[in-house]
């Protein structure tokens, strides 16, 4: 069961969508790797709500700068992959003192670069 709620996610992301679903997603992948961490149920729920946040941000990109006379506009996700790709996932990294979150996304990372490069390859030689 999710350790956090709806509310809980909007209180740090204003977003018109409904966080439910990168809740579920949040508490399975906090479960699973953080669950015998040692960390305790608060940090976990800290945790769960801000990587739901993450999730929520990847389907919802928020504007991070704006410019009004050249109507320039640059949006969540120029930062890099991972959790590196939103603020909200920057703050997972922190608030992770095991460090099991950022070495799970890098592994996934990899494996998706790995996948994308065989693609390309198989794509090239056809």
């Amino acid at each position: 069961m999710p350790r956090v709620i709806d509310a809980d996610v909007q209180e740090i992301l204003e977003t018109n969508l409904d966080c439910t679903p990168f809740i579920l997603a949040a508490n399975i992948l906090v479960n699973k790797v953080l669950g015998a961490s040692g960390l305790d149920e608060a940090h976990l729920k800290e945790i769960e709500r801000w990587l739901a946040a993450h999730f929520t941000c990847m389907m919802d990109p928020h504007e991070r700068e704006a410019q009004a006379d050249t109507a320039r506009s640059q949006f969540e996700g120029a930062w890099g992959l991972g959790l590196d790709h939103t603020r909200y996932g920057q703050q997972v990294k922190i608030l992770d003192t095991t460090g099991l979150l950022s070495a799970t996304a890098e592994v996934a990372a990899a494996n998706v670069a790995r996948r994308t490069a065989a693609v390309r390859t198989v794509t090239r030689e056809e």
